[in-house]
C-alpha cells in the first residue's frame, strides 16, 4: 500500500509510519499545490491519501478518485499530537476504499 502524506503533516512523521512505500507531498515537490491539483497528480503515486485538512472531502469529489483517503482530525499537527495515533492512522489506510473517507479522531 502507498500512502502519500500532505503538506499540513510534519516532515518527520513519514519514519513513523512502517514500509517503504510512504511518501509526503514535500518528497515529489508538490509543496503550495492546491488540494485539486494535487489529488488528480496523487492519483499516479498513492493507494491512499492522509490529509489534516478536514474540508478536504466536502471541497472535493472524493468519489471519483482512484485511492481512498484517510483524514485525521487532530488538536494540531505537531508531532506529540500525532505520534500516539499512528495505529489508528494505518488501521484506516488498511481500511478505506478507493473514492471513500476514513476519519481518524486524535
Amino acid at each position: 500500500m502507498r500512502l502519500l502524506l500532505d503538506e499540513q503533516f510534519p516532515f518527520d512523521f513519514v519514519a513513523k509510519l512502517p514500509g517503504p512505500s510512504v511518501l509526503h507531498v514535500h518528497n515529489l515537490g508538490w509543496d503550495g499545490v492546491k488540494n485539486g491539483e494535487l489529488l488528480r497528480r496523487a492519483c499516479d503515486v498513492c493507494d491512499v491519501f492522509v490529509s489534516l485538512d478536514t474540508s478536504l472531502p466536502y471541497q472535493q469529489n472524493v468519489k471519483i478518485l482512484p485511492f481512498g483517503i484517510v483524514v485525521v482530525r487532530s488538536v494540531s499537527n505537531r508531532m506529540p499530537d500525532l505520534e500516539p495515533f499512528t495505529a489508528e492512522i494505518l488501521e484506516a489506510a488498511q481500511k478505506v476504499r478507493p473514492g471513500t473517507v476514513e476519519w481518524v479522531d486524535v
